[in-house]
């Protein structure tokens, strides 16, 4: 017996409305009105020069490099006033504040990983161009990461394996689509490699459609995400799709708040996606029983959470997790006939700082200078006499390294070369820099995600090299054993502050070894009070442990929920 067939009814898949943020007005001109008679019927057209797309993509790159959206700032103040708080909460929340306060000087970016340039567009059926509307758009991007003080992080492919940087940080992710309403509507985000690296597909099945198969299940998803895209995060995830790969989208522009005038209902005869506030307060409560915080332990994992269920094909259900990190960097734009507008970011992240007092409050307590110019058994011994957890400040010498330097050294390596003795005396940063800006020391150069050079450390370790190791997130169980057996450190330091370190903790940056890889070069940095928390000892301790039983082992950096148990 056949199904009937149900009347026509349409809607779109994700029919949001407008963007409910504050918006100026750019003085850009080349937006002009147009009337023609078509089909025997006078219209209305929006016409768009080629350089107002230029300069819109120009201006927003340079906004979103430096600035912030005024509820994240407020979200991190609430951090620091929140009692549930871990000390380390509010370390890394005022950290993050004071970071902001830096780069809102429009010099520093606020990340070292200037990003990917991803435009998302939607132009109404109203609008006039010249067709090249991806070629201006690229323009923009181009001048911008050309004037700003950024980084260059596309990488070309010359054969199946072999690359090379573009010198431009081009191409850019464009997507432009067509909308029935007027105008032309963009969202403009910056998205590095270590929150990008945090986007995740799951192929399920209509089993988990039950809350607690649900909730279970998200836990353990969500703690795989790690520390490593730095948190705070802002989490977004979709239940559904008609493809993988539309859920995945869904989830980046969830993660961008793009999405949050979805409906809250569903409709049986157009299927369109949904929002779920209740369930999305749900899992915000589930990340902040999971012991990570905002980066060293405690309450705020994540900002806050978004859940989009999709229509789906009933043999498939798949479920995408993506975070927008604390660099936060995306805005939305509207070209009409009034003009051109871009989202209104905060320009005065300092009026989020608490009072001075409060502020040496939350950066006191127990932090031990490390002398990192002595020889490398005086360092680890030092360190040696510290727990997992404690806080350190870091002055002297380090190396900088990340993939590509960390690749040839392996080469040499396996060629039974001896590797450099820069990269046995000294530390080793996993990081690489934005450019400098003229007259100062260092450009933006934060650390990287540590897990992408896991692969490295035992056989560097096993060479007498690597022994003491500084960038963000967590390790893989290898390196804790490997440390173990070797006497080697990780040392975490806070994910996002790059502008505020460059300013006053990098005093010295040049090229050391293999320049001609640009940013991934072996640099020698110095610096004064350099800040990190021991994370991996010599003792095979791991600050990020778990156990099946007891979850994250986070010894003194656990804060007590109101029930009394420790989170």
């Amino acid at each position: 017996m056949s199904t009937p067939t149900a009347d026509f009814r349409y809607s779109e898949i994700l029919p949001t409305g407008p963007a409910a943020v504050p918006m100026r007005r750019l003085d850009i001109d080349g937006v002009d009105i147009a009337r023609a008679e078509v089909a025997g019927t006078e219209r209305t057209f929006l016409t768009i020069a080629p350089h107002v797309f230029s300069e819109l993509a120009r201006t927003a790159f340079t906004e979103i490099a430096h600035f912030l959206r005024t509820d994240l700032l407020a979200s991190l103040r609430r951090i620091l006033d929140d009692p549930e708080s871990s000390d380390n909460d509010r370390y890394v929340a005022l950290d993050l504040l004071k970071n902001a306060v830096v780069s809102a000087g429009r010099v520093l970016p606020m990340c070292q990983d200037t990003g990917t340039a991803i435009i998302t567009a939607k132009r109404g059926a109203d609008v006039l161009t010249d067709g090249a509307d991806a070629e201006h758009l690229s323009r923009g991007v181009h001048a911008a990461f050309r004037d700003l003080n950024l980084r260059y992080s596309q990488l070309a492919p010359l054969s199946l394996f072999e690359e090379t940087n573009t010198g431009t940080n081009l191409p850019a992710q464009i997507d432009i689509g067509l909308d029935a309403h007027g105008g032309y509507e963009l969202l403009f985000m910056a998205k590095g490699g270590g929150s990008a690296n945090k986007s995740f597909l799951y192929q399920e099945t209509k089993a988990i459609l039950d809350e607690q198969r649900l909730l279970d299940f998200l836990a353990e998803k969500i703690s795989s995400l790690g520390t490593a895209a730095c948190p705070p995060y802002h989490l977004a995830i979709v239940i559904g799709g008609t493809t993988a790969e539309a859920a995945l989208k869904t989830a980046k522009l969830a993660s961008a708040h793009a999405l949050d005038t979805l409906p809250e209902t569903g409709d049986a005869a157009t299927g369109h996606g949904i929002r779920d506030r209740a369930f999305e307060e749900k899992v915000l409560r589930l990340t902040q029983t999971l012991g990570f915080g905002a980066q060293f332990g405690g309450k705020h994992f994540c900002h806050d959470v978004r859940v989009v269920r999709l229509p789906r094909h009933n043999g498939s259900l798949p479920v995408a997790i993506a975070v927008s990190c604390s660099a936060d960097r995306q805005l939305v734009a509207r070209i009409d006939a009034g003009g051109v507008f871009i989202e209104e970011l905060e320009h005065d992240p300092a009026r989020f700082l608490p009072a001075a007092g409060t502020v040496e409050e939350i950066e006191s307590g127990e932090v031990t200078p490390i002398d990192i110019d002595r020889p490398m058994d005086a360092i680890r011994a030092d360190l040696s006499a510290r727990a997992v957890g404690d806080r350190l400040s870091l002055t002297g010498t380090m190396i900088v390294a990340r993939d590509i330097a960390h690749a040839r050294l392996r080469a040499m390596l396996e060629a039974g070369q001896e590797l450099p003795a820069y990269f046995r005396e000294h530390p080793v940063y996993y990081a690489g820099p934005a450019k400098t800006p003229e007259g100062m020391p260092s450009g933006s150069f934060g650390p990287t995600t540590a897990s992408r050079m896991d692969a490295y450390v035992r056989d560097f370790q096993a060479a007498g090299a690597s022994l003491v190791m500084l960038a963000k997130g967590n390790r893989s169980a290898e390196v804790t054993e490997a440390c173990r057996e070797h006497g080697g450190f990780y040392l975490g330091s806070v994910g996002g502050p790059a502008a505020r370190l460059a300013a006053e903790c990098i005093t010295e940056v040049e090229v050391l070894d293999m320049a001609d890889l640009g940013m991934e070069a072996v640099w020698r940095i110095r610096v004064e009070d350099f800040p990190a928390f021991v994370v991996v000892d010599d003792k095979g301790s791991d600050f990020f442990a778990r156990t099946r039983d007891a979850g994250l082992s986070l010894g003194r950096t656990r804060t007590a929920a109101q029930d009394g148990t420790l989170i």
